[in-house]
């Protein structure tokens, strides 16, 4: 009787602390960005939501990098997306994360930039993307110039989500993704 007690409350503590150590795998730092992710999404799609766009792109370029990726795969998720997040900030080979949407597997590139996007940024992710078999996203809070909507006309499996698309995506709104509403 007393085995029995014992082996029960053993099975009952380890219950427990796989219960308490869940939420463990992730590293601090990338919950304090999830977090933060987190909360601007709802303070964007809620109370905030009707800032001008000016000032949304500046508390967007104001965050942490890591948290601005965070932020968009937390909008992502929100449309019950399925998100695929990287095991580590450092090192993801150019892909911020990975989404699905209509049945295919998009990597996704997230930059806060404040002016004009480069050019070459665009190509080496379109060459990564191409390398890998896979559409890619590429996301930003600059403006696209002429050169790099040429060079779109080369890579049609990238698609760039910036400007009024990039605050649908943030608010919650429709965006158009290969042409689909999402």
């Amino acid at each position: 009787m007393i085995a029995d007690w014992a082996v029960l409350s053993i099975v009952v503590g380890i219950v427990l602390l796989a219960w308490f150590l869940r939420g463990s795998r992730t590293p601090v730092k990338h919950r304090w960005r999830r977090r933060q992710a987190r909360i601007m999404c709802r303070q964007l799609q809620g109370r905030d939501r009707s800032q001008p766009p000016a000032v949304v792109f500046a508390r967007m370029r104001r965050m942490d990098p890591l948290a601005f990726e965070e932020l968009l795969l937390e909008c992502f998720e929100r449309r019950a997306i399925e998100v695929v997040r990287n095991q580590s900030y450092t090192g993801d080979g150019g892909i911020d994360g990975k989404v699905r949407i209509c049945g295919w597997v998009w990597l996704v590139q997230a930059k806060r930039y404040k002016d004009t996007i480069r050019p070459e940024n665009v190509d080496a992710f379109a060459q990564l993307c191409a390398a890998k078999s896979m559409p890619g996203l590429f996301i930003h809070t600059g403006r696209t110039g002429p050169s790099t909507r040429t060079l779109l006309n080369r890579h049609p499996h990238i698609q760039i989500i910036s400007g009024e698309q990039l605050l649908a995506l943030i608010r919650g709104e429709p965006v158009l993704v290969r042409g689909k509403r999402i």
